[in-house]
């Protein structure tokens, strides 16, 4: 059976920008993160970030953090995996993340 294609929504590539220390640090140098989906590529990361945010990318790192072991109420269970993606923009380029909140 021949494996089908399906065409990702630029909008629904990029779940959340993350807002951490090092987020902050790196985005001095035109270095963001972005929490995607499992399924999304480096391509797919690329071009839903100049669409959604008009600017030009650089390049797209990726990395998929495992979910950890975690017990409540004495059930054991497993938090969700996350794909991280860290987006270079090309010299000059500047995403507003806190813009509008």
């Amino acid at each position: 059976m021949a494996k089908v294609e399906t065409k990702i929504k630029d909008f629904d590539v990029i779940r959340r920008p993350l807002v951490t220390e090092k987020s902050q640090l790196k985005s001095g140098d035109a270095q963001y993160f972005f929490e995607v989906l499992m399924t999304a590529t480096k391509d797919d990361v690329k071009r839903a970030v100049s669409s959604v945010f008009n600017v030009k990318v650089k390049a797209v790192n990726t990395l998929v953090r495992k979910g950890k072991k975690r017990r409540f109420k004495g059930r054991e269970g497993i938090q969700s995996d996350r794909k991280i993606a860290m987006v270079s923009l090309e010299a000059g380029q500047v995403i507003e993340l806190g813009v509008g909140v």
